[in-house]
């Protein structure tokens, strides 16, 4: 299933902070999540997220780079989401998936998202679809 017409290319480049491998990003994404002014005179680079929790960048590209902390959504807190569109923590659903009422939960998601009616390229900082994310998470629970 694709998410929101997502037109996000996979193209990796590794981050030049932490050097792990960032995915690419919209400029549309980045246009959502920066703080002004920095989202004002974005060139039309390739521009990357870095996904890597200990690195202090959210994005970079050849000649740019944008801390975690100037994004919209940033905060301190160890309360992460795991869909930005519908407003699901990891802690939510890691507790949904003991009690029973994860299904629901994904099924939500998943209605929401085959109707179009998500926003993952803008609320998203990955600007990618959290779909895998929600399976990602249910495996590293039954692997640990």
């Amino acid at each position: 299933m694709s998410c929101c017409g997502s037109k996000a290319k996979t193209v990796r480049q590794n981050c030049p902070e932490c050097g792990q491998a960032g995915l690419s990003v919209s400029k549309q994404t980045l246009l959502h999540q920066l703080v002004a002014p920095d989202n004002r005179d974005l060139s039309d680079s390739d521009y990357f997220f870095c996904a890597e929790s200990s690195c202090s960048l959210a994005y970079f590209s050849a000649q740019l780079s944008f801390p975690k902390s100037h994004l919209r959504a940033f905060t301190d807190s160890e309360q992460k989401r795991l869909c930005y569109c519908f407003d699901i923590t990891v802690t939510e659903y890691q507790s949904a998936l003991k009690d029973g009422g994860a299904a629901e939960i994904k099924q939500f998601v998943m209605a929401q998202t085959k109707a179009g009616l998500c926003a993952c390229e803008a609320r998203n900082p990955s600007g990618r679809c959290c779909l895998l994310d929600f399976k990602r998470l249910e495996k590293r629970l039954a692997l640990g």
